[in-house]
């Protein structure tokens, strides 16, 4: 029997590939003479190093960078030099992970340690990047991003501004002539918010950065006005694309200012890996994450990995930490399990979730036996 195991983090507990392991281990207590081949996947947001650092053909690399308030940090990225393909994970340099809690200052918060990480991607020769993006602490729509790669952002008397939101309906102009000349990138995002409106960034993920419900319509007007002034300057207008919402508008400022395009992060990230092809060969495949439930359906990898599974008729199911909307997510998997049986808490599910993992990976195995 030979098992595919292709999970996703579960947040806050497993890294993809601890995941992954903690799967085998049950599978092979009851199936001790398969072959598990261990693919641990990511979506686009963080994990996505981990992702691809398993592979092996990717080296870890390290930038000092600026973090989302300016503080020098070193951010991780990854680099294959034979095919000269990077990695970034963007909330490496700008994630909210980094900023604590009473410095969140999304007025003063930057993208600029992204454009570090890209510039140092393109110092190391790489001609292909793929940026994975979420879990931001900015909202400035990619604009100090573009700093970094060397646009200025001026205000009406042609002096320069520092790339900061609280500056932005001071902007009257750009100037890109010292752009840096950019490989092809491809951005890893499953968010389908655009930049501005009732569903763009500064309304739906604005407050947990720190913005204010008094602030809200005055930090909107600053992205609208950069919005207006770059598609002057630069000939388009993605404010309403799809995903130009992700990570605070980054997503918006890498087609802009790097004429990035984005692409599903699942869907990204599989090709990139083969998955099709590991899951083509296997007899059984099982993914899981952290959480199942509706929003799972919006591109997740469990989903991910079951359209792949049904599209060479190979039985998919999927494990999580949680479930809910079971009678949704049935339609996609020969099978659901959660850690959360047997009157497993949540704060115990999480204290030991390798172990309360691996028991729910035997309960499915010994399931799949009696088939």
């Amino acid at each position: 029997m030979r098992f595919l195991i292709a999970p996703d983090k579960f947040k806050g507990s497993l890294s993809a590939k601890q995941a992954a392991e903690a799967i085998e281990k049950g599978i092979l207590q009851v199936f001790p003479t398969s072959t598990c081949t261990l693919l641990p996947l990511a979506d686009g947001g963080e994990g996505l190093l981990d992702a691809f650092q398993e592979t092996g053909n990717f080296t870890l690399r390290q930038s000092a960078v600026h973090d989302a308030i300016g503080r020098e940090i070193t951010a991780s990225w990854l680099f294959e030099p034979s095919e000269s393909i990077a990695i970034i994970e963007s909330s490496q340099a700008n994630g909210l992970w980094r900023i604590e809690e009473t410095l969140r200052n999304p007025a003063r918060s930057s993208t600029y340690g992204v454009g570090q990480l890209i510039r140092a991607a393109i110092s190391a020769g790489a001609t292909e990047i793929l940026i994975g993006i979420g879990g931001s602490a900015t909202n400035d729509a990619g604009v100090g991003l573009a700093a970094a790669l060397g646009c200025r952002f001026l205000d009406d008397s042609g002096n320069p501004l520092e790339p900061v939101p609280e500056n932005f309906t001071k902007i009257a102009s750009i100037d890109s002539t010292q752009l840096l000349p950019l490989p092809t990138i491809r951005v890893a995002c499953d968010v389908k918010n655009p930049l501005l409106g009732h569903r763009g960034a500064t309304r739906i993920y604005g407050p947990q950065k720190g913005i204010s419900a008094e602030s809200l319509e005055l930090v909107e007007a600053g992205l609208r006005h950069v919005s207006i002034i770059a598609a002057a300057h630069c000939g388009n207008d993605f404010s309403n694309h799809p995903g130009s919402g992700a990570a605070g508008g980054l997503g918006y400022g890498l087609m802009t200012f790097c004429r990035a395009t984005l692409e599903s992060g699942f869907d990204c990230i599989a090709k990139t890996l083969n998955a099709e092809t590991h899951i083509a060969a296997a007899d059984i495949v099982i993914t899981a994450e952290g959480s199942l439930d509706s929003q799972s359906l919006e591109g997740k990898t469990p989903i991910g990995v079951s359209q792949l599974a049904r599209r060479h008729g190979v039985p998919v199911y999927a494990l999580a930490g949680k479930v809910s909307d079971t009678e949704q997510l049935l339609a996609h998997f020969d099978g659901i399990d959660s850690i959360l049986q047997d009157g497993i808490t949540l704060e115990q599910a999480i204290a030991d979730a390798a172990g309360h993992l691996e028991q729910t990976a035997i309960r499915l195995a010994q399931a799949i036996s009696e088939k």
